[in-house]
């Protein structure tokens, strides 16, 4: 066919316990009987890539010295708040400096990022595919600024008409998730392998994991090796577009309608 799915063993015999409505009483009250929530960085938009893109304008602007004390900053701010705070790691860059004033302008190359060319291809057509089979949410971690700037600029929020979820930790927020968007399942497609994991044994049969093997978390053997294995794995995120919803939620009646009429 052109692309490479592979699934999971566990997913097919979790079908029998996945179809049985009368050991899971809550999600007769459901508002959707699916909802797909999507990853954005390193799932639709090549992360890695703006990461270069950044220490490159760094060293070329600024020095390699001051990119590699950004760099630092930025990640020990990745160890405290789990997300890659680019603007926070700027204004701690000035405390340490606050007389280097040419570096104030970094902030404009931030906000102002090409972020559409930076999406992978067929990135917005998954998306468009995904909502035509359910809602489709943004579920995302990130700062309050820069995050949210990505989605519009990209052209991502658009494409989902603004159902963006962002927060600190994604995967301890899921009462909240669920809560907004009430489902009977629910289809993650995210590039990281630990997320994939632990929302895996938050919700059981409950959730499809998908992983796109996209970006350097996809591919850390060290990680894939510690967590268990997402349901369907993907070389790219376009290939979802080869997908039929039986793909992506196994033993589910909606799914098999689905593809009786398309």
């Amino acid at each position: 066919m052109g692309y490479s799915l592979s699934v999971n063993p566990a997913m097919a015999r979790n079908v029998a316990r996945e179809g049985s409505a009368s050991k899971h009483p809550a999600k007769l009250a459901a508002t959707h009987r699916v909802v797909f929530l999507v990853d954005v960085d390193n799932t639709l938009l090549d992360n890695d890539a703006l990461q270069a893109d950044i220490k490159t304008h760094l060293a070329d602007n600024y020095g390699p010295a001051c990119r590699d004390r950004y760099w630092a900053i930025l990640e020990d701010l990745f160890t405290e708040l789990g997300y890659r705070d680019y603007l926070g790691a700027l204004q701690r860059y000035r405390v340490e400096h606050p007389q280097d004033m040419h570096l104030l302008s970094m902030s404009s190359f931030l906000v102002d990022y090409p972020f559409a060319d930076r999406l992978y291809p067929g990135a917005l057509d998954v998306l468009a595919r995904l909502r035509s089979w359910g809602p489709t949410v943004l579920l995302t971690d990130g700062d309050v600024v820069f995050q949210p700037r990505k989605l519009e600029q990209s052209g991502l929020s658009k494409a989902v008409d603004g159902e963006v979820l962002i927060y600190i930790h994604k995967e301890l927020a899921l009462d909240d998730v669920a809560a907004r968007y009430p489902a009977h399942h629910y289809v993650l497609v995210d590039d990281k392998p630990r997320i994939l994991a632990a929302v895996k044994q938050a919700w059981g049969d409950r959730v499809t994991t998908v992983m796109p093997r996209q970006g350097q978390y996809a591919h850390d053997s060290k990680i894939l090796a510690s967590v268990s294995a997402p349901d369907v794995t993907v070389e790219h995120i376009k290939d979802l577009l080869n997908c039929n919803p039986a793909d992506l939620v196994a033993g589910e009646g909606w799914a098999q309608s689905q593809v009786e009429t398309t």
